[in-house]
């Protein structure tokens, strides 16, 4: 009888009585895979670097020193207006809470999405079997098209402000959380789905009753995690027109001089706006998710 090592090809199967080949067997194929990978790596970034050299319209290096420039200058016209940036926080604090209200409403209408694709979209659970791929390629359709694209073509539907935002963030929510979503359920305990099926439950009654308790606590803490990326997605979208803290931004940037102070006040209340939320959404993240495993 032949051996079949693993793997595609035949050959000898390392001997798993003597564990001290096996492992070293184990550790020169994760080498050999290692080292296959790291040459494509470099290769790959070697052929870009050339490739973005020659499209740069200056030569990277040859324009390196001078990387530091702009934010000296937008610095120090900062701190000759320190005075000032009290005054402008409080000016952008209504563009900042827009910000939020966007990126809140976007993550909330993305979660719901998410529950419904995931469900439908995971095996043993799906309502409909023989659909699962069309659900699952739904879900990398919504993931691959990136928000600002979306935002983009509803800018000429819509017309810009806070909608085409919240539509074009939304959209990448759902693909992305019903992703995470479906991987959690896959592993929920099919037992109380079984038994609420004995006794003639309907398919949303087994997943209302069965599923969605086991799997809540790591779905919120995905949900508050995809939050704090939505946050930094809606401020990234006022640069197309969506409004928020992002358009602010946006203006006092092209403006230039003379408003350098505003650039570094917006930048900072941002920055400490994403801080807080990345406390308070971890620390409720790591309650729910230990919470679930007590």
């Amino acid at each position: 009888m032949v051996d079949v090592a693993f793997g595609p090809e035949q050959g000898q199967r390392p001997d798993l009585s003597n564990n001290r080949e096996a492992y070293l067997d184990l550790v020169r194929r994760k080498r050999m895979y290692g080292g296959i990978l790291l040459v494509i790596f470099i290769a790959l970034m070697a052929s870009g670097w050339s490739l973005a050299e020659d499209r740069n319209a200056g030569g990277f290096l040859e324009g390196l020193h001078q990387i530091f420039d702009f934010p000296a200058e937008v610095f120090a016209e900062a701190w000759q207006k320190l005075d000032l940036l009290p005054g402008i926080f409080i000016a952008h604090i209504p563009a900042l809470i827009e910000t939020l209200n966007i990126a809140a409403v976007a993550t909330l209408l993305g979660a719901i999405a998410a529950v419904s694709l995931s469900l439908l979209a995971t095996r043993g659970l799906a309502r409909w079997p023989r659909l699962i791929p069309v659900f699952r390629r739904t879900m990398d359709a919504l993931r691959a098209v990136p928000e600002i694209v979306i935002a983009l073509v509803l800018i000429y539907i819509l017309g810009g402000g806070p909608v085409p935002a919240v539509i074009a963030i939304a959209l990448h929510t759902g693909g992305a959380l019903g992703k995470l979503f479906s991987e959690v359920a896959e592993n929920a305990d099919l037992k109380p789905v079984e038994g609420l099926a004995s006794v003639g439950a309907n398919w949303s009654q087994r997943m209302w009753l069965g599923v969605i308790p086991q799997v809540a606590p790591n779905w919120l803490s995905y949900a508050l995690l995809r939050f704090e990326i939505n946050v930094r997605a809606s401020a990234i979208l006022g640069f197309v027109g969506e409004g928020g803290i992002g358009h602010d931004l946006k203006i006092a940037m092209q403006w230039g001089q003379g408003r350098y102070d505003e650039v570094v006040a917006i930048f900072l209340l941002l920055f400490l706006t994403i801080v807080v939320i990345d406390q308070v959404s971890d620390h409720y993240r790591h309650k729910l998710v230990k919470g679930s495993q007590a």
